[in-house]
């Protein structure tokens, strides 16, 4: 049975298949991989799903996932034997040899239908940029349709091509180009094939009805989300019983340590340079690997590798027999375990483990770095994970940040072929159960599960998503204490947990350091602070004929408006440069123009400052790590809104909408919980 949130997720891809069908057959080339792209699909928006309720941008981020998806598919080959390659429409091939900027841009414009507003905000580019793409797939499909790719008008014209066709040009650039157009036959003849080319993609957008969903397409996505719910279930109801098996047999373990533990000891406190690795490997975790591959005077080797519930870590060493480099992997680039969907949980996040060099194993040599990197956990006891390195990032030994990579952003990678074969066997967690309900600033925060694992510390809390005047939007720890043993939080390891078990709340999960073998009795959680966002609306009327700049209170503060300006944007912006004692960080705000119901988008600068708990301010013009300050956040100084209507036409501003107001609260709270 399909857990209810599922269900429902399953239910609004029902309802929008066709479209949806369309855009991935777009990418993929076999009913596997369809129905492989949907399964995948539906499980990560199961995983990341908020409380939103506004249809449309839940629709823009499920076709972003939709189609990071598709892009993962599409590159995956053990998914599509040869044989399995289905025939492809005409323009299915033609978009096939597209680059992939420009294929993201055509296909989510024309096949999509989605604006090319939303379709620069889902690709993360501007607006620009956007136009800039879709010429360029358009000039592509122009070459594979036998226009040739080259465009022989005039090249200052280029850009106006799309707003043209699409009606959108400013009447005075309108009339321009017409004049032009009549002059010249070269743009003459570059616009015909231009729309050509725009008028096939619009009446395959037209034509997706024609498009034949394959009968019980979604009834075999069901039955495997189906049948991966009922393994989960029986891997939660297997995990507790090892959980009672390991308890049971502590005692006898801890005897048998006492003959051989010494012996282990000894021999990895000098064997493995690692501490990390070595303190697993002296707990009997997981065993000693020395996997080698070199390629282009860049030698890697696996040391040793940790499975559990939570992830699989694998620590490696990187050697630069040629320079003084070095080298570490990143599982967003350049890693791929090629069996991963064979013998890894997707259930869990993937976790980042930024570059440290301050240990001192790191500083040995300079052309040698140890490190480690974390893979999703395994799905089943044991396994052999096939691992492919094909991008190394460099390190640069002088950059001002702490994770070594350069200050100025640009990346230098060593590329090649590294392949291992790594075998993992699941190392069993303890499950507790925690049922503390307790008040955070006066908002009720439930304390619900304590994981312990070989490689992390998990607490599961939840927080009510049915505020209406004062909310959570963030819950940050301090630190988990068991049997007297502090366990650090780590800030960037918290995840969003969609548990099904209350509609009216939203389970989150924190990552600490982990606790080996410890059984807790009594556990102490100690707060660090809270995000939270407050309620408190206010409307300012405005008016651009007036002399700016002019202030109003608000929240106990005095803000400037500093400028009303009309002209082809609406450019509004705002100040408040004490921060001393100020109740918010940052405004929820808008522009609301004379026509309330006009479509418009509305683009946010802002200029901040960073402040510590403390209440010492930071510039950019002071050497200091984000990372070492305590408990760092960002106060909004200048705000810098721009608005522009949909049709072209100025937007009169008529007033400023104030809806709350976002700040950080402090905490110094410790919360006693007894597992007895």
């Amino acid at each position: 049975m399909i857990p209810a949130r599922i269900e429902s997720i399953v239910d609004w891809f029902d309802q929008h298949l066709q479209s949806f069908y369309v855009l991935g057959w777009s990418y993929l080339r076999s009913q596997k991989q369809m129905e492989e792209l949907f399964y995948r699909t539906i499980i990560k928006v199961h995983k990341e799903k908020r409380q939103n309720k506004n249809e449309t941008s839940f629709e823009m981020s499920v076709t972003s996932i939709f189609i990071h998806t598709c892009r993962e598919l599409s590159d995956n080959s053990s998914l599509l034997a040869p044989e399995e390659s289905e025939p492809r429409q005409n323009l299915f091939k033609a978009l096939d040899q597209l680059k992939e900027y420009e294929k993201d841009a055509m296909v989510l414009t024309y096949i999509k239908g989605i604006s090319k507003e939303d379709a620069a905000h889902l690709l993360q580019v501007s607006e620009e940029k956007m136009k800039e793409h879709l010429f360029s797939g358009i000039r592509s499909l122009r070459k594979v349709m036998g226009y040739g790719s080259t465009f022989n008008g005039c090249k200052e014209y280029h850009i106006n091509y799309l707003d043209y066709l699409e009606r959108t040009m400013d009447r005075t650039k309108k009339i321009d180009l017409e004049k032009h157009l009549y002059h010249c036959q070269n743009c003459q003849e570059d616009l015909a094939a231009f729309q050509d080319v725009m008028l096939t993609m619009l009446n395959l957008s037209e034509k997706m009805e024609d498009f034949h969903v394959p009968s019980g397409f979604m009834e075999n996505v069901k039955d495997r989300l189906a049948e991966v719910e009922k393994h989960r279930q029986q891997k939660n109801k297997k995990r507790k019983r090892m959980g009672l098996v390991f308890a049971s047999v502590f005692a006898l373990l801890m005897g048998i340590e006492y003959f051989t533990g010494a012996f282990a000891s000894h021999y990895y406190s000098w064997k493995e340079k690692d501490p990390e690795l070595r303190a697993y490997l002296q707990q009997g975790l997981g065993e000693r690997l020395n996997l080698k591959a070199e390629r282009n005077g860049v030698k890697i080797k696996i040391m040793g590798a940790i499975a559990d519930d939570v992830q699989t870590i694998v620590f490696y060493e990187i050697e630069d027999t040629d320079e003084d480099h070095q080298y570490v992997m990143n599982n967003q680039d350049g890693v791929l375990v090629e069996n991963e969907y064979e013998i890894m949980s997707h259930e869990a996040n993937l976790r980042e483990y930024p570059p440290n060099l301050e240990s001192d194993v790191k500083n040995e040599k300079k052309n040698v770095y140890h490190g480690k990197i974390s893979l999703l956990p395994l799905s089943k006891e044991n396994g052999t994970i096939k691992l492919k390195i094909t991008k190394l990032l460099k390190l640069n030994p002088n950059s001002s940040e702490q994770n070594g990579y350069s200050a100025s952003g640009d990346m230098e990678y060593e590329t090649g072929e590294w392949n291992f074969e790594i075998p993992v066997t699941k190392q069993p967690s303890v499950e507790y159960a925690l049922d503390e309900k307790i008040e955070v600033n006066e908002i009720p925060v439930r304390l619900e599960k304590l994981t312990i694992a070989p490689t992390a510390t998990l607490l599961q809390y939840s927080i009510p998503n049915d505020q209406s005047e004062k909310w959570i939007d963030a819950l940050n720890f301090d630190y988990l204490e068991v049997n007297n043993k502090k366990a650090k939080a780590d800030l960037y390891g918290g995840s969003y947990l969609d548990t099904s078990q209350d509609m009216n709340w939203s389970t989150f999960q924190t990552n600490f350091d982990p606790l080996f073998r410890e059984k807790p009795k009594k556990v102490n959680v100690k707060f660090g602070a809270i995000y939270i966002t407050v309620e408190d609306k206010k409307t300012i009327e405005l008016d651009a004929t007036k002399e700016y700049p002019q202030t109003f209170e608000y929240a106990g503060s005095t803000i400037s408006i500093d400028m009303v300006e009309v002209e082809q944007q609406t450019k509004v912006v705002i100040s408040n440069h004490e921060i001393e004692n100020r109740a918010f960080e940052s405004l929820q705000i808008s522009v609301v123009g004379e026509d309330e119901n006009e479509p418009s988008s509305m683009e946010m600068n802002s200029e901040e400052v960073l402040v510590d708990k403390n209440g010492v301010e930071y510039n950019e013009d002071m050497a200091v790590l984000y990372d070492d300050i305590e408990q760092p956040r960002y106060f909004v100084t200048v705000q810098n809104i721009k608005v522009e209507t949909n049709t072209g036409e100025k937007m009169i501003p008529k007033r400023l909408e104030i809806y709350g107001y976002n700040i950080t609260k402090y905490l110094d709270d410790v919360v006693k919980i007894s597992l007895e």
